[in-house]
C-alpha cells in the first residue's frame, strides 16, 4: 500500500526531469498510472467483501507511536476505487482538454501528487500520518485551483481555498493530540476499543470539536462552504476530481472514519444533523439563482455534501447505508456533470447556461450523459440516483431523531437539486440551436468517452445495484460499525411513504424546471444579499485583522533589535520570576562554601568596574575594551577554579568577539549621544532583574543536591572511549563532538558574513534608497 501512495509523488518528481515525454499525443499515457493502481485496489475487493480487513505498518517515529500505519477496509477500498478510478478518467480527459497547454505536464505532477495524498489519507490508521496526507491535499490542491496563475481570481481563490482548509488541518493536529491523550495511542483501529473510555473523559468534547473544524472546512459546510464556489476558477479537470469525488469528501471520509470511535453521543449526532441540514438546504436554495454551469455544479456539491453529514449524523444502520451508496451516486453524476460542462465550455467558450441551448444538435454523445446524469441526480428511476434517495428518505423515516423538520428539509434539498440536476445536465441540449453554435465540432473520444461511461455506469448500477452490494457497499456499511449482514439493495422497496417522497420530489422538480428558469435577474437578486454572507463577513474581520496585525507589527517589529532583545528578556524574567514566586524554600548551606579569598575580591571589583564603565560611557570603542575586561575577569576565574581550558577558550572566544566589535564598530560615529535616560532607566531596572533571577536560579543549583552520575560516567570512559586524559578536552570534541561542530560552523558563518559587510560598497543611488 505504501508503494501505492508513494507512487502518485514520484510521477510527480519524475515529471519535472522528463514532463516533455506527456506533451502532445503521448499526454494520455500519464493516465495509465491511476489505471494501473485502480486495477491494484480492485484486486483486494474479493478478501474485503469476505470481511477480510489488510493491515501495514512501517515505522516512522516509533518513539513517539507515530508509524505508516496503514488499513484497508471497506470505507477505504469505496474511497480508493473511487481515487483512482475517475482519477483514471480525468488523467484521460485532461490530455484532450488541455492539449498543447504550456504547462500541461505541471498540471499532471500536481494532479498526481493530489492522487497520492488522497490515497495517503484513506487509508492510513495513524492519525497523525493522516493528519500529513492530509495537509497534502491542501497544498496540492491550491496548486490545482491556482493553475490558471496568471487569473488574479484564480490566485485569489487559491488562497482562500488554502487559508479555509489549512485552518482545519491545523484543528485536525490538535484532535490527534488530544486523542493520542486519551486513549494512549494514534493509531485509529486501536481507538476503537476505546470507545466508552473516550466518550467519558472530559476532553471528549475537545476532540469532537477539533474533528468537526477540521471536516467542515474540508467538505465546504456552512458557513466554512464559500471557498468551493470560488475554487471553480480551476480547469475543468480540477473541479471534476477534487470537487465531486476526492478533496471536498475527504472531511466526510474523516467523520466515517471516527464515527465508531467518536459517535452515538448527543454533540456528536445532533451537531452533524444540524449543520448537514442547514448546509444542504441553504447551498440547495443558491443554485435557483446561478447562471454559471460550474456555479450551479459548486451549490450542489455543497448540498449534496450536507446530505452526507446529515446522513453520518443520524448514525443508524440505514442512514449510514445511505451515506454509502449516496457517495458512490453523488461521484457518479457530478464527475459526469462536471466533465459535460468542461466540453461545453471548450466548445462554445461560454458556461452561461441562458445563453446555451439545442447542443444536441452539435454535442449528440455529450447531450446523452448530460441526460443520465441529470436523471440519476434528479433520484428518476432505473438511476442508482433514485436507489439512493430511497435510502436516504427511508433511513430519515427511520430515525429516531426523526420529525417533520428534517424530512422536510431533506424533500425540499432534493427537489431543488431535481431542478439543478436538469439545468445543468439537460436545458443546455434542449431548444433551438442559437446560430453562432451551428458550427459546433463533436471533441475526440477522450472528451466525451469519461463522461458517457460514467453517466452509462450510474445507470447499470442503479438496474443491477448487486454489482456493488457484496462487493463495496456491505463492506463499506460494515467498516462503519453497523451490521451489514441484511443489507439488500433493489429499486423497487414496495409502495410506501419513501416512495410517495419519491414521487412528490420528482413531480414537484419537473415543475420547478418547467416554470422557473435560470436569469441574470434571479442572480442580481441574491446579489443584494451578499454583504451579508459568511465570504462578506469573513473579508471584513480579515479586514480588522490587518488593522490589529498592523498595531501588532509597530509595536513588537519595529526595526529595533533592541527593543527585540528587550521584550525576549522581560518575558523571560516574567515567566521564570512567576515560576520561582511559589517556591520560597532557598536552602543553602553556606559551611560547604569556601572563604572569599584576596584573588576572588579583586576579580570582583574588576567585574563591577567593567560593568559599569560600559554601561556609562559615551565611547563606542571605550565600552568595547571594557567588555573584554569583563571577559578577562571570567577567565581568571575559571584559572582560579582549576579551569584552565576553559580559561583558554574563553579567552580565545573574548579577544575575537573584541576584535569583531572594533570591525563592525569603526566606522561608526566614535561617541554614543544617550539622551533617552527613560529608556536607560527601564534598560538598567530589566538588566538588573535579570540578573538577580539568574542568581536566584544559581544559588537554587547550589541548594540541590549533586548527582555526580553523568561526572562520573564521562570520568570513567575519558580515556576507554576517546583516548583522552582531558576530561573536557573530550566532553568537548568526542561526546559533544557535533554540537561543537555546529558552534564552530556558526562563528564561521558569522564571520563571513561580518567579512561582506566590511568589503560592502554601495552606490550612492543605493543608499538613498
Amino acid at each position: 500500500m505504501l508503494t501505492a501512495i508513494l507512487l502518485g509523488f514520484l510521477f510527480a518528481f519524475f515529471l519535472v526531469f522528463a514532463g516533455k515525454l506527456f506533451k502532445g499525443k503521448f499526454s494520455v499515457l500519464a493516465s495509465l498510472l491511476p489505471l494501473g493502481l485502480f486495477i491494484y485496489f480492485c484486486r483486494f475487493i474479493p478478501a474485503i467483501s469476505s470481511g477480510e480487513v489488510i493491515r501495514r505498518s512501517y515505522e516512522w517515529v516509533p518513539s513517539f507511536g507515530v508509524n505508516l500505519s496503514f488499513t484497508l477496509d471497506g470505507l477505504s477500498l469505496l474511497f480508493s476505487l473511487m481515487i483512482t478510478g475517475i482519477g483514471f478518467l480525468v488523467f484521460a480527459y485532461t490530455s484532450a482538454y488541455l492539449k498543447g497547454h504550456e504547462y500541461l505536464e505541471r498540471f499532471y505532477g500536481y494532479l498526481s501528487a493530489f492522487m497520492g495524498a488522497m490515497l495517503g489519507l484513506v487509508l492510513s490508521d495513524n492519525i497523525i500520518s493522516l493528519f500529513v496526507f492530509w495537509e497534502l491535499t491542501s497544498i496540492s490542491s491550491f496548486f490545482l485551483i491556482g493553475f490558471n496563475n496568471t487569473n488574479p481570481a484564480s490566485r485569489k481563490s487559491a488562497l482562500t481555498a488554502l487559508g479555509i482548509t489549512g485552518i482545519g488541518g491545523l484543528f485536525l493536529l490538535l484532535a490527534g493530540l488530544v486523542l493520542g491523550n486519551i486513549s494512549g495511542t494514534y493509531t485509529i483501529s486501536e481507538m476503537l476499543g476505546m470507545k466508552e473510555a473516550i466518550a467519558g473523559h472530559e476532553y471528549y468534547v475537545l476532540a469532537v470539536i477539533f474533528i468537526f473544524i477540521a471536516a467542515f472546512t474540508k467538505s465546504a459546510q456552512f458557513p466554512f462552504h464559500f471557498w468551493l464556489p470560488g475554487a471553480m476558477k480551476a480547469p475543468t479537470p480540477v473541479s471534476t476530481y477534487l470537487h465531486s469525488a476526492t478533496m471536498v469528501k475527504a472531511g466526510i471520509y474523516l467523520l466515517m472514519r471516527f464515527t465508531p470511535v467518536l459517535g452515538d453521543q448527543e454533540i456528536w449526532n445532533t451537531t452533524l444533523i444540524i449543520i448537514g441540514a442547514v448546509t444542504m438546504v441553504y447551498s440547495a436554495i443558491h443554485t435557483l439563482f446561478r447562471t454559471d454551469l460550474k456555479g450551479i455544479l459548486a451549490y450542489s456539491t455543497i448540498s449534496a455534501l450536507g446530505i452526507l453529514v446529515f446522513l453520518v449524523g443520524m448514525g443508524t444502520r440505514d442512514t449510514l447505508l445511505a451515506a454509502a451508496v449516496f457517495i458512490i451516486v453523488h461521484a457518479l453524476y457530478k464527475a459526469t456533470l462536471f466533465l459535460v460542462t468542461g466540453i461545453i465550455d471548450h466548445e462554445t467558450g461560454t458556461r452561461d447556461v441562458t445563453a446555451l441551448s439545442g447542443l444536441r444538435k452539435v454535442l449528440m454523445p455529450v447531450a446523452i450523459a448530460g441526460f443520465l446524469a441529470a436523471v440519476s441526480s434528479a433520484g428518476i428511476p432505473p438511476s442508482i440516483g433514485f436507489l439512493g434517495k430511497e435510502l436516504t428518505y427511508e433511513g430519515t423515516l427511520h430515525s429516531e431523531a426523526f420529525n417533520i423538520i428534517l424530512i422536510g428539509a431533506i424533500v425540499l434539498t432534493k427537489i431543488l437539486l431535481f431542478y439543478a440536476g436538469f439545468v445543468a445536465g439537460l436545458k443546455p441540449f434542449t431548444g433551438k440551436l442559437p446560430e453562432r453554435f451551428t458550427n459546433l465540432h463533436m471533441p475526440g473520444p477522450l472528451m466525451w468517452v469519461p463522461p458517457v461511461f460514467l453517466a452509462v455506469l450510474g445507470m447499470t448500477f442503479g438496474i443491477f445495484p448487486a454489482l456493488i452490494q457484496d462487493s463495496i457497499i456491505k463492506p463499506a456499511v460494515t467498516a462503519l460499525g453497523a451490521d451489514a449482514q441484511d443489507v439488500h439493495l433493489a429499486l423497487w422497496h414496495g409502495f410506501n411513504t419513501a416512495f410517495i417522497l419519491s414521487l412528490v420530489t420528482i413531480v414537484v422538480g419537473a415543475i420547478m424546471y418547467f416554470v422557473l428558469k435560470p436569469s441574470a435577474k434571479l442572480e442580481s437578486f441574491i446579489g443584494k444579499f451578499e454583504s451579508f454572507s459568511p465570504k462578506s463577513l469573513l473579508e471584513k474581520g480579515s479586514g480588522f485583522f490587518v488593522i490589529f496585525s498592523g498595531y501588532w507589527t509597530r509595536i513588537f517589529q519595529n526595526g529595533y533589535l533592541r527593543n527585540y532583545v528587550s521584550t525576549i528578556v522581560f518575558f523571560l524574567v516574567v515567566l521564570v520570576g512567576y515560576t520561582m514566586i511559589g517556591n520560597t524554600e532557598l536552602k543553602l548551606d553556606y559551611a560547604s562554601l569556601s572563604e572569599i579569598t584576596i584573588y576572588e575580591m579583586a576579580i570582583a571589583i574588576l567585574l563591577i568596574c567593567g560593568v559599569l564603565y560600559t554601561v556609562f560611557t559615551k565611547s563606542r570603542l571605550a565600552a568595547v575594551a571594557a567588555m573584554g575586561v569583563v571577559g578577562l575577569a571570567i577567565c581568571l576565574i575559571f584559572v582560579f577554579y582549576s579551569a584552565p581550558d576553559l580559561a583558554m577558550t574563553q579567552f580565545s572566544i573574548d579577544t575575537l568577539t573584541v576584535i569583531l566589535f572594533v570591525l563592525v564598530l569603526y566606522k561608526l560615529p566614535r561617541y554614543l549621544r544617550l539622551s533617552d535616560y527613560k529608556m536607560r532607566i527601564k534598560d538598567g531596572v530589566l538588566s538588573i532583574a535579570f540578573g538577580a533571577v539568574v542568581a536566584i536560579l544559581a544559588l537554587e543549583v547550589l541548594s540541590e543536591p549533586v548527582n555526580n552520575e553523568i561526572g562520573d560516567f564521562y570520568a570513567k570512559n575519558a580515556y576507554i572511549m576517546a583516548h583522552g586524559k582531558n576530561v573536557v578536552n573530550v566532553i568537548l570534541v568526542d561526546f559533544r563532538g557535533s554540537d561543537t561542530m555546529v558552534e564552530i560552523s556558526v562563528l564561521a558563518i558569522a564571520a563571513i558574513g561580518v567579512f561582506g559587510l566590511l568589503k560592502l560598497r554601495l552606490k550612492s543611488s543605493d543608499r538613498i534608497k
